[in-house]
C-alpha cells in the first residue's frame, strides 16, 4: 500500500529543514512506498521564485525524485507572484489550507518542520 505525506511550510527559514526531513525519509523508503508532497504557502512561497543559497538545486534533485512541490494561489496572489515566475517543476493549488484538508481527508500523515 501507497501512503501519503504532505510536508507543510509556511516560514522562510524553515525551507532547509524540511528539505533535509524529505530527504531523509527517501533514505529510508522506497521510492514506491510514499506519495511526497511539498506545500508551500505564506513567505515559504517566495522560495519557488527566489530561494536562499543551495535551496533551489535541492528542491530540483527532490522534483526529480518525484516529489511534488505546490503552492498556494492566495499566498502568490498577496505576494504578487505569478505561476509563470514559479520554477518549472512548481504546480499551483487555488489554497493551500484546502490542500492541506483534502490531503489529510486522504489519508496523508501531515508533516511541518
Amino acid at each position: 500500500m501507497v501512503s501519503g505525506v504532505i510536508f507543510h511550510i509556511d516560514e522562510n527559514s524553515k525551507w532547509e529543514v524540511l528539505l533535509h526531513n524529505v530527504k531523509n525519509l527517501l533514505l529510508v523508503c522506497k521510492s514506491n512506498e510514499y506519495v511526497v508532497e511539498v506545500l508551500a504557502n505564506g513567505d515559504a512561497v517566495a522560495s519557488y521564485v527566489t530561494p536562499p543559497s543551495d535551496i533551489e538545486q535541492m528542491m530540483e534533485d527532490l522534483a526529480k525524485s518525484n516529489i511534488t512541490f505546490v503552492a498556494c494561489n492566495n499566498s502568490m496572489r498577496g505576494m504578487k507572484i505569478q505561476a509563470e515566475d514559479l520554477f518549472a517543476f512548481v504546480k499551483v493549488v487555488p489554497v493551500g489550507v484546502l490542500e492541506l484538508i483534502q490531503k489529510q481527508n486522504e489519508g496523508y500523515a501531515y508533516i511541518k518542520p
